[in-house]
């Protein structure tokens, strides 16, 4: 509830110090939108833990400003639910111990087949400059770019499947004496909350485009875009090195409030 208040007096003042700039009459309004988010962690670099992961479905919501300068150009702010993370499937490190096998150095990992999904969860406060290559009252393209700052509100690791352990990414048996037999299947599905091994805060770039519909004293809008932050989610390396990334699809309406 802080985070969101403090949010809404960052929105708040936005449109206080860009609303000086409308006093031309210029239109400006006041919007929801929501869609599909497909995140997915970006980069990994070499290190196990973090790579090899694919996108995943979110959700993205939230609420904006769109804050006239001149009848083509714009300021939009926004407030939003963003869902971030990914997918891992298949023979990957396992960073969590085992009971009664011995602890491996730092850096190295025993390894099973099994599932991970990452979800993290941000409130994330975009600021872009947009432009419409039509300004008349039909149906207008426009394109917009930009920042966002992200803050972390909560992140967890659900892993689920079945395996044997392994000693290398290639699926070497790890044998138990004295028979040198692989273990039994162990089970994988667990819920672990990872959101004190990561970065609370995080800005990138965004931006992308879409189509508004005037309807009314506002506009129906469809918009895509994508977004990359800028800075290494893990605090320490030995658990990754990746960013944040996504595509959003989204639709939503806008009410004219200047007029």
């Amino acid at each position: 509830m802080k985070l969101l208040t403090l949010a809404t007096v960052v929105v708040q003042f936005l449109a206080l110090e860009l609303g000086n700039l409308t006093a031309q009459a210029q239109d400006s309004f006041l919007g929801v939108k929501g869609g599909v988010s497909i995140p997915s962690l970006v980069g990994g670099g070499g290190n196990e833990v973090s790579r090899d992961y694919k996108s995943r479905l979110a959700p993205n919501f939230g609420g904006f400003l769109d804050l006239g300068i001149t009848k083509r150009f714009s300021m939009q702010a926004e407030i939003n639910y963003a869902g971030q993370g990914g997918t891992r499937e298949g023979v990957q490190p396992i960073t969590s111990s085992l009971p009664g096998l011995p602890p491996l150095p730092t850096g190295v990992y025993y390894y099973g087949d099994f599932k991970t999904k990452a979800v993290l969860n941000y409130i994330e406060l975009p600021v872009m400059a947009k432009y419409r290559w039509r300004a008349d009252r039909g149906t207008r393209f426009y394109g917009n770019a930009g920042m966002f700052y992200g803050h972390l509100l909560n992140a967890k690791t659900l892993t689920s499947g079945s395996s044997t352990i392994y000693l290398t990414n290639t699926k070497t048996p790890l044998l138990l004496p004295p028979a040198n037999q692989p273990l039994p299947p162990l089970s994988f599905k667990a819920e672990t909350d990872i959101q004190e091994s990561l970065h609370h805060n995080n800005v990138g770039f965004t931006g992308g485009g879409g189509i508004e519909v005037p309807r009314g004293r506002g506009y129906f809008l469809l918009d895509a875009r994508v977004s990359y932050g800028f800075r290494v989610i893990q605090k320490d390396p030995l658990n990754g090195s990746s960013h944040t990334g996504n595509i959003v699809v989204s639709v939503g309406y806008a009410f004219n409030f200047h007029k």
